[in-house]
């Protein structure tokens, strides 16, 4: 779990601030979870296709991803999720990691804030 911190939050790209409170969060949450619902979760989300799920949703629908997302491809979610959606709007963030809303706290909560109010 530790390990999995470095890519997960873009720690291995040059100028990238460690926080080893962040990492040491991160290994805290693993160990919490099962060996059992930690493989049930991983196999559900990496087999299961909501192509008809998203072309279903009728609310609008804010996406944010990061295009330095090294876990969850930016090109192959975000950018297909969006032109699935309805009512979608795209944000996508150049550098972001996958774990952007820890690392990016500031910038995030205001792109939701401003969705919210629109």
């Amino acid at each position: 779990f530790l390990d999995f911190t470095i890519p997960f939050y873009g720690y291995n790209r040059e100028g990238a601030k460690i926080s080893l409170g962040i990492r040491d969060n991160w290994w805290r949450q693993g160990m919490m979870g099962g060996i059992k619902a930690h493989y049930d979760c991983i196999k559900a989300f990496s087999e299961t296709d909501f192509t008809e799920d998203l072309k279903s949703v009728d609310l609008p629908v804010l996406v944010l991803h990061g295009e330095d997302d090294q876990i969850v491809p930016f090109q192959l979610s975000a950018v297909k999720a969006v032109k699935l959606l309805k009512n979608g709007k795209l944000i996508s963030y150049p550098g972001f990691p996958h774990g952007m809303p820890a690392t990016e706290a500031a910038t995030i909560n205001a792109d939701l804030l401003a969705f919210i109010k629109s």
